[in-house]
């Protein structure tokens, strides 16, 4: 079968004055439909610039993509126009980051950010968006969403403006979410909260998952598979259950030690 997203022989590197950065050498990886793919690295690994290469987000210049495919649903990205990524950006491949303080605008109302996606991908007003923002915000397990939508990102918790993010991306019913880093800004039990929201969804909308994490402790209950970065390479793939049992490189099985087992997640009301 034909994976949602393949990586192929990608090569990134970042042209610093005189010297040049090798940040991504030769990775490939493929996410099937419905699919959950975890890449882990420490900082500096390559897993983040590997995944935004996938829309492009990485900064040109001073990012060149040397070499490589990248291919969604049979489509190549990389030499999509600016025209076609909008197109991609946002409706088929959505994107949540670490830190949704830097991706909010705190100037706009967090209901009309999550509606823009709908006006720029099908044309809907903003009137005729709202019940569509509504059912989005309580998808993704925000309490009041009503009351939440018209509220600025300053006024809601950590924890829920990362749900808001959330119901941003998967407002136009994304087949492929890129999580980077989804969970680091936040306390242990928000975490699982907020991890636990990601699997219900996938399995309820049989999206694929592109998780990127430094944190070993994430994976074992939410990936299908595990591809590890060091230095811009991948050292090791495998299914989740293997990789945890018996890992085959000495630096997966440091991750491994290194990174204790998140906490299940409380039963309490959500974040708020």
């Amino acid at each position: 079968m034909t994976p949602l997203l393949r990586i192929s022989d990608l090569t990134v590197d970042f042209e610093l004055g005189h010297q040049t950065a090798h940040a991504v050498r030769g990775v490939s990886l493929d996410i099937a439909e419905g699919e959950t793919l975890a890449v882990v690295g420490e900082s500096g690994s390559g897993k983040t610039v590997t995944a935004l290469s996938i829309l492009q987000l990485n900064p040109v210049p001073p990012c060149v993509y040397r070499s490589g495919s990248i291919t969604f649903d049979g489509r190549e990205l990389l030499s999509l126009g600016q025209r076609g990524l909008r197109s991609v950006r946002g409706d088929q491949i959505a994107m949540i980051f670490q830190d949704p303080m830097t991706s909010l605008n705190p100037l706009k109302k967090v209901g009309i950010q999550i509606g823009e996606a709908l006006r720029l991908h099908r044309g809907t007003s903003r009137r005729d968006g709202r019940p569509a923002v509504i059912e989005a915000l309580a998808e993704a397990g925000v309490p009041r969403p009503e009351q939440r939508a018209d509220q600025y990102p300053h006024e809601l918790s950590g924890g829920l403006r990362q749900r808001v993010m959330i119901a941003m991306a998967l407002v136009t019913r994304p087949r492929l979410l890129i999580a980077d880093e989804p969970t680091t800004a936040l306390d242990v039990t928000v975490q699982a909260q907020i991890l636990e929201l990601l699997v219900d969804l996938q399995q309820r909308h049989h999206m694929a998952i592109l998780l990127i994490t430094h944190d070993f402790g994430v994976v074992a209950d939410v990936a299908d598979r595990v591809t590890v970065m060091k230095s811009g390479e991948v050292v090791e793939e495998s299914d989740v259950g293997p990789i945890f049992a018996a890992p085959g490189h000495d630096y997966t099985r440091r991750l491994h030690a290194a990174t204790p087992r998140l906490a299940p997640a409380a039963t309490t009301e959500v974040d708020g």
